[in-house]
């Protein structure tokens, strides 16, 4: 279908008008097979392990026609744990084929585990310089972070570098015995990135790894891979809130030019430009001995504005200090800003002048508020530095644990001692038994002494199974309320569940946390009935346990326990502005625009309300401004400005001296909580890198590889020249498609697309012509609240070329890839659409906008999943 010149709103309304029910081309149903039950995210055209646990790729490599990647996997689970080396292969890049384990974790005689196999990379050793094959028939040499184990009787704790050999060009894999060949001691130095080099300094393997905590980048060097010598260091550089990891480094020529420079890649997390994880990247020159970057951002003054705070007196000036009841002498704060890191806490940086505010004081335990006096918003930004930990304030939630009002049952489990569930009428199978439940151990944020807990309540702990069922109650209230904790599955192996009969009506889980948290059930329809609670556990392995108490029936939802970390801006005492860290312990900007509470009475209320991981909150100078504070983490270069593009290498020898490069598509602020069902996690589209001069100097392009086009059908629907002055559906839908598309903004504020849409939830593609930011949301996109990080509004600056945008757009069910102005930037984000999800339209608001053109095509799965 080729249209010409339609206005899309006329279009639309006209195919609405005469009934038609237009769907061209690329449905769901059109482009792939059903997906397997309870598999509706599972991607078509990315690579997703079969089964279990993925994350980052490892030992990419080309050879004799075919790409490996290899993974970091779980092969007993869904989540992080017994770290492998999975394997794929593929002949171009998108069909992959996955094989057996390649490089298994270690286990002594006895069966314990003694090693994991963590990240690293595969060379082919084509000159046997290893001697562990022939020059007939050359090894692949895969060299890995051994992350030894409490268990190992040598190595305990620490992580060093080993080799692992195959001769079957990687079917199967022989780990050197004379490992490790490169040690440090020391628990985190990882990710060995290993490959040949040949240049003025002479002609050997290079290695970088990492030492994560102290954001350093190791160089070495060896002629057999066995033995190495230390070259040089690089950084710490930049972006440095999280630990350093997977880096890699290599020549690449400067596009148009006879030019070559060397990129170095450094990933971390969190700290990433998008908030988590993500990788950075240096441009500079290799000499084989040290890396020198020419993009390190040095230098950083304070913008201008007027300060309401900067803690640099050594007091809290007028703020008032309160901690929780029972710690008001110390609590979070102290009772005074801290003069940089305090006792037991990673070194803390980005804070400017002789104090900050820092939640860190004895730890992350404490609990507390501070409040700034009451001032008059004068100016049309609010300015200041925060970190800390990333737990945002939550809409309608209680800094208290409160249950809400109505009927506790079954006494909250705090039976007198000596009363088992069994006598309370509970029935009790598998390995829970009466002398365990209910437990006095494990979880936190509970109430009373005692709770359910499936790992205290039988003899092996995560991979105790069993179901614990209560007696029959009435349904008399219009709410059940319940604090939950512990794993979180999605296949209905281990939750809690409502019964009416032998029927399931309702079911909740964990979130992976040990954290309890308010969850309830609409019973308004049940009332009256008789009913009972199930708690299911046959989840075995990490967070294969789920942690219950305290149900209430009432007439209202429990308010959710806050768990956040924040910097709030309150009006009439409401929280209108709010924001909170990165899980990072570096300081950086961030602005409020206020312009519409200008003349309004306001305070700033800092809240640590968390006891667990990056359960804290740092802030200083706040100020107020006539503009915003640029974030000083924009002034580096990033691979990608989304939420879920991680721990990106290249393949090793690429046919025809391409850079091509591949990423972990998640993030690691949630990655164990996406709501897939028998897997976790896919990587990113394979990527061509070249290296391009633009008026902000050399920056690296990234555009996805021709071998795309073996899995392209015929377009579906194309527009020219079309203007856009509202929101518009396409006469159009899929959920398995590519998207090219050139706007003129015209005079719209913003324009866009929407993907995976049902006319109630969307993922928002936009661009603000005022900011000249390009944009991802996924706000309300589906499935957002499976973790309070996830929801997000990822940007980026984007300069229109010529006054044009041009955009290339990969949806695969459950992930947007969005190329701009030529892959200059991308954004990568998962999002989990509801079932069926997969209108797509195009928008602007505040004026109208042109299409110069649009392009819908739908694609083919990978072979494999056809």
């Amino acid at each position: 279908m080729r249209v010409r010149r339609p206005m899309v709103a006329v279009l639309i309304g006209l195919i609405g008008l005469l009934g038609l029910g237009v769907v061209v081309g690329c449905t769901h149903r059109s482009t792939a097979v059903p997906p397997r039950p309870l598999e509706q995210y599972r991607p078509a055209y990315h690579f997703t392990p079969d089964k279990n646990w993925m994350n980052d790729p490892n030992g990419l490599v080309y050879y004799r026609g075919t790409y490996h990647l290899f993974f970091q996997h779980n092969p007993q689970g869904t989540t992080w744990g017994n770290m492998s080396w999975g394997h794929a292969t593929s002949t171009d890049l998108v069909n992959w084929t996955e094989q057996p384990l390649a490089i298994p974790q270690t286990f002594d005689s006895e069966g314990n585990s003694i090693e994991d196999i963590f990240s690293g990379s595969v060379v082919v050793d084509v000159n046997n310089t290893s001697g562990f094959g022939t020059r007939t028939n050359p090894p692949m040499v895969a060299i890995y972070t051994s992350a030894y184990t409490a268990a190992h009787p040598e190595y305990a704790g620490l992580q060093a570098q080993s080799l692992a050999y195959s001769l079957d060009q990687g079917k199967t894999w022989r780990k050197y015995s004379g490992n490790p060949v490169l040690n440090r001691n020391s628990a985190n130095f990882r990710d060995p990135k290993v490959c040949a080099y040949d240049g003025p300094a002479g002609k050997y393997w290079v290695m970088v790894a990492v030492e994560a905590t102290e954001h350093r980048v190791l160089i070495y060097k060896s002629t057999d891979l066995k033995n190495w010598a230390r070259l040089s260091d690089f950084g710490p550089a930049n972006a440095t809130a999280g630990v350093w990891e997977c880096p890699d480094l290599f020549p690449i020529k400067v596009t148009g030019s006879g030019q070559t420079k060397w990129v170095m890649i450094v990933n971390l997390s969190p700290g990433s430009v998008a908030g988590g994880s993500g990788g950075q990247y240096f441009i500079g020159d290799f000499d084989g001995t040290r890396f020198t970057s020419d993009t390190t951002v040095t230098g950083d003054p304070l913008p201008p504005g007027q300060t309401l705070a900067g803690f640099d007196d050594g007091s809290y000036e007028n703020w008032t200090v309160a901690n929780e009841p029972g710690n008001a002498k110390n609590g979070p704060w102290g009772q005074a800003p801290a003069t940089g890191t305090l006792p037991g806490q990673n070194s803390v940086g980005g804070y400017v002048g002789a104090g900050l505010v820092n939640g860190f004081n004895d730890g992350d335990w404490p609990l507390g508020t501070l409040q700034s006096p009451s001032f008059t918003i004068g100016k049309p930004y609010l300015n200041f530095l925060v970190g800390g930990g990333n737990h945002p304030h939550v809409d309608g939630s209680q800094l208290a644990n409160d249950p809400p009002p109505g009927r506790l049952l079954f006494d909250g489990f705090e039976f007198p001692d000596g009363t088992d569930l069994t006598t309370a009428g509970w029935a009790l199978t598998g390995d829970f038994t009466p002398d365990r439940n209910p437990s006095t151990a494990g979880g936190d944020n509970y109430i009373g002494r005692k709770r359910l807990n499936t790992f205290e309540g039988g003899p092996k702990g995560d991979d105790n199974v069993g179901t614990m069922t209560s007696p029959a109650f009435t349904l008399d209230q219009d709410y059940l309320s319940f604090l939950i904790g512990g794993g979180g599955r999605t296949d209905g192996t281990l939750q809690a569940e409502l019964l009416i009969g032998d029927d399931v009506v309702r079911t909740a889980t964990g979130k992976n946390d040990g954290v309890l948290n308010w969850q309830d059930w609409d019973v308004r329809d049940l009332r009256g009935r008789q009913a009972r609670l199930r708690i299911v556990d046959q989840a075995t392995g990490g967070w294969g346990h789920l942690t219950f108490d305290h149900p209430v029936l009432g007439a209202e939802p429990a308010k959710v326990h806050s768990l956040e970390t924040s910097v709030n801006l309150v009006v009439d005492g409401t929280i209108v502005r709010t924001a909170t860290g990165g899980n990072g312990e570096t300081l950086d900007w961030t602005s409020w625009d206020v312009r519409d509470l200008v003349g309004k009475q306001a305070t700033i209320k800092i809240i640590d309300n968390n006891r667990s991981g990056w359960g804290h909150v740092l802030a200083d100078q706040f100020m107020t401004a006539d503009a915003p504070a640029p974030p000083r983490i924009e002034r580096f270069d990033w691979l990608d400005w989304g939420r879920d593009d991680y721990a990106s290498v290249r393949f090793n020898d690429a046919p025809n001296g391409k850079i091509i490069t591949l990423g972990w598509m998640n993030n690691w602020d949630y990655a164990t909580e996406i709501p897939t069902s028998t897997w976790r996690s896919s990587m990113t589209l394979p990527r061509q890198l070249s290296l391009e001069q633009t008026s902000a100097g050399l920056r690296l392009v990234q555009t996805d590889v021709q071998e795309m086009a073996n899995l392209r059908k015929k377009p579906a629907l194309q527009l020219r020249r079309t203007t856009i002055a509202d929101e518009s559906l396409l006469p159009v839908r899929g959920d398995v498609v590519q998207i090219d598309a050139t706007f003129k903004p015209g005079t719209a504020d913003r324009l866009g697309l929407s993907v995976l849409g049902n006319g109630q939830q969307k993922t928002v593609i936009g661009y603000d012509a005022r900011t000249s930011r390009l944009y991802v949301d996924r706000t309300g996109s589906g499935n957002v609240d499976f973790h309070p990080a996830f929801a997000s509004i990822d940007d980026a600056p984007v300069v229109l070329a010529d006054g044009r945008l041009k955009l290339r757009v990969y949806v695969d069910r459950a992930s947007v890839e969005v190329f701009a102005q030529g892959g200059l930037r991308t954004i990568t984000d998962q999002v989990f659409p509801p079932a069926g999800a997969d209108r797509i339209g195009v928008w602007s608001s505040g004026g109208s906008a042109t299409i110069e053109s649009l392009t819908v095509t739908p694609l083919r799965p990978m072979s494999s999943r056809r």
